[in-house]
């Protein structure tokens, strides 16, 4: 198949800190390529990957401090990947909303990962509610407490998946122990959270994570008082091997979450290091922990706390094969494989004219049952 891959311009491909999306697409993207399609990668300039790279810009945006609006490079990536659509059997969006008023003016189908929602999109979202979507949890359909679901035509729900050779696995974590807190310090991630817990019960915290301009006062004023540097520790933005470092050596994962975040990848990269998680029971979380065998999921953050003694007696084995077997980078690009098929020959079906080889391809395969491959990873 000819596959577009259309990443936000924020980050690099790969991302060299913060970048869940980023990280998803690199994996997705390379993966592809390995299994022989012709992939072309929208992104940053600044990016690294296998398959044939197109970007308007030289760098990830958020490195670039004369930037301030990012909406007209992400609009000049849009134009640029869809004047060239017929040159590919479809395109995969990664950028939320902004691809989609472009999907009519091309006969290419589009398919959509929806990395993230906001309230204040659901208006265009529903005009093109038929397009062809990717959940990334089965919580994220339910659009969280305010029970305000997306009615959108989704395809299935594919789970985020990492290369778990990427993830060391550590069968006992450091002593003196220590709790563990990795993501954007906001108030939705809990990071103020974090801290009670630990103070609550004595343990060093250690945290790292990048602060957002938005959310710098919070920062300032609710957590930045309370790093000591003893018990409770900022690391600041880490790259990936201060990460790993950060996430394997601890005794357990903290994920107190305030909001519906449709899938947390600190937990999957928890969790293959060995490392448990406990969460607030709020978006994918169940969906993740497989509770009270790789972590606990919680109602409060007083919950999260009692439980840490429970969470050091779980087989941390357990936590790695768990994402072995639901979140490998394998087991993702199979499934977004079998939904490319399936929408190709869908639109062949509907669309009635000759298909281009790539379509042929598509078809054909799509037939073929499709073998999930096993990633035979030591821990």
């Amino acid at each position: 198949m000819r596959i577009a891959q259309v990443s936000p311009l924020e980050e690099r491909v790969p991302p060299l800190t913060y970048g869940g999306i980023e990280l998803v697409v690199s994996l997705l993207t390379d993966e592809l390529v390995r299994r022989g399609h012709e992939v072309t990668l929208f992104a940053s300039g600044d990016s690294h990957t296998i398959a044939q790279l197109k970007s308007v810009y030289p760098r990830a945006l958020r490195s670039d401090p004369t930037i301030p609006q990012f909406d007209a490079y992400e609009l000049l990536q849009l134009s640029q990947v869809y004047e060239q659509a017929a040159e590919f059997d479809i395109i995969h969006s990664h950028t939320g909303y902004m691809a989609l008023p472009f999907t009519k003016l091309v006969k290419t189908p589009t398919v959509h990962t929806l990395h993230y929602s906001r309230p204040d999109s659901r208006d265009l979202f529903n005009y093109y509610r038929h397009q062809s979507y990717i959940s990334i949890s089965n919580a994220q359909r339910l659009g969280g407490p305010e029970a305000n679901p997306l009615n959108l035509n989704f395809i299935r729900t594919v789970y985020n998946g990492i290369n778990l050779d990427d993830y060391p696995f550590q069968a006992q974590p450091q002593t003196p122990p220590y709790l563990a807190f990795l993501g954007r310090l906001s108030p939705e991630k809990g990071p103020q959270h974090a801290i009670t817990i630990a103070k609550q019960i004595g343990w060093p915290l250690k945290m790292a994570g990048k602060v957002d301009a938005l959310n710098r006062k919070f920062f300032e004023s609710e957590i930045a008082p309370q790093i000591d540097g003893k018990q409770i520790q900022y690391l600041g933005e880490t790259d990936h091997a201060t990460k790993v470092a950060l996430l394997s050596n601890a005794a357990v994962t903290l994920f107190p979450i305030t909001w519906s975040e449709p899938f947390g990848l600190v937990m999957i990269e928890s969790m293959a290091t060995g490392t448990p998680v406990i969460g607030i029971r709020l978006g994918s979380v169940p969906e993740v922990i497989a509770d009270r065998q790789t972590g606990f999921v919680c109602q409060t953050v007083a919950e999260m706390a009692s439980l840490i003694p429970a969470a050091l007696e779980l087989d941390r084995r357990v936590c790695r094969e768990h994402v072995l077997q639901n979140f490998s980078v394998v087991r993702m690009v199979d499934e977004y494989e079998a939904i490319y098929k399936q929408i190709l020959q869908e639109h062949f079906l509907l669309d009635g004219t000759v298909a281009p080889t790539g379509l042929e391809q598509a078809k054909r395969a799509s037939s073929e049952p499709v073998r999930s491959q096993k990633h035979h990873t030591s821990p």
